[in-house]
């Protein structure tokens, strides 16, 4: 015969247990479910202030992440390896910048896994009117940065970011592998985004690595300054701008990371569609009524810049740049970079239309 009464206690013990239960479960779904239960994710945004983050720029403005039950933070960095930094000390979740400090960052036992690129072939080369003037048709590069050190007796200075960045792996490639300049002809000097951007403004170098929006902006305000050399011929098939999420970060939140990367195919499909549209998103964080809305318009559609969202598009040049990296000196020893990518996030995002 079945009992009908239960003793108190033990109601209660069963009770506990499928509360306990119920919390489990509910915090399992809420781990895949970003808005499970109404909870919200806070995403922590490390990022440099070029162009190329203009994916994860537009998916935010555009109000794609809050709908997936996301709250993005934005932090600005000067260069990539700053970016690492904090990425390794904790204080953001999504790193939002080059490649090439990733795998730095990886060969040291920093937890972090690319799920998606935003765009590649950033970095260009500009010299200033007195360099420029010996970039003439027919003169080999290399040829020209003599003509300049014979003509002013001195070095070309060259403003790119830090080592292990990808601007100062692309500079280095370009110079010493692709065009064989003479290193007496050329000095590279080392320092953030916006002080590139402002030393070649202020013609205290003769020639830099910059992007978008730095480009269309110097060459608007001294159209003198020459576009002398695009990305892929500093380093074919240059990796650019990925995003990065922090392994904690993943463990612990894989839904919001898949969401993160569904907005962002999102977002790529419009730059390249309607980047008019897509630019007064772009301008809200990169501009901030600084740089007028024309500005970042055309530098969307320049030639420095090209979206890219599928992260397996720069696994192969990233290994080739990371190869250089070990050459160099900035990078001991080659990471495995296929541990360094996720693809799943990208291979289940969801498409647009």
């Amino acid at each position: 015969m079945i009992p009908t009464f239960v003793p108190r206690r033990a109601f209660l013990a069963g009770g506990a247990s499928l509360l306990a239960a119920s919390a489990i479960l509910s915090r399992s779904a809420a781990a895949q479910d970003p808005k499970a239960a109404g909870g919200r994710v806070p995403v922590r945004v490390g990022n440099i202030p070029v162009i190329g983050i203009a994916p994860i720029l537009v998916a935010d403005k555009e109000g794609w992440t809050k709908e997936a039950g996301l709250d993005l933070a934005f932090t600005t960095f000067q260069s990539g390896p700053h970016a690492i930094q904090a990425l390794a000390s904790g204080t953001v979740d999504v790193y939002v910048a080059g490649i090439a400090p990733l795998g730095v960052a990886r060969s040291r036992g920093i937890d972090v896994k690319v799920v998606a690129a935003t765009a590649s072939g950033e970095n260009v080369f500009v010299g200033s009117p007195r360099l420029a003037q010996h970039f003439a048709e027919g003169v080999a590069p290399a040829e020209a940065f003599k003509r300049y050190r014979v003509a002013t007796g001195k070095a070309a200075r060259l403003a790119t970011q830090p080592a292990g960045s990808v601007p100062n792996t692309t500079l280095q490639y370009w110079l010493w592998e692709v065009i064989k300049a003479n290193r007496d002809d050329v000095e590279i000097i080392a320092m953030g985004i916006d002080a590139t951007q402002q030393a070649v403004l202020a013609d205290a170098v003769e020639g830099a690595t910059v992007r978008e929006p730095a480009l269309s902006i110097i060459q608007k305000s001294n159209p003198g300054i020459k576009l002398i050399e695009v990305g892929d011929k500093l380093f074919p098939g240059q990796p650019g701008t990925v995003v990065g999420i922090s392994g904690a970060f993943l463990k612990k939140h894989p839904a919001a990371v898949q969401a993160l990367v569904d907005a962002l195919v999102r977002a790529g499909d419009l730059l390249t569609r309607d980047p008019d549209r897509a630019a007064p998103a772009v301008a809200a964080t990169l501009a901030k009524g600084i740089v007028d809305l024309d500005i970042i318009k055309a530098a969307l559609k320049s030639p420095a810049t090209r979206f890219v969202i599928d992260p397996r598009q720069v696994v192969a040049p990233a290994k080739e740049m990371e190869a250089y990296q070990v050459k160099l000196g900035s990078l001991k020893e080659a990471a495995n970079l296929d541990e360094l990518f996720d693809l799943t996030f990208f291979e289940k995002a969801r498409r647009p239309g």
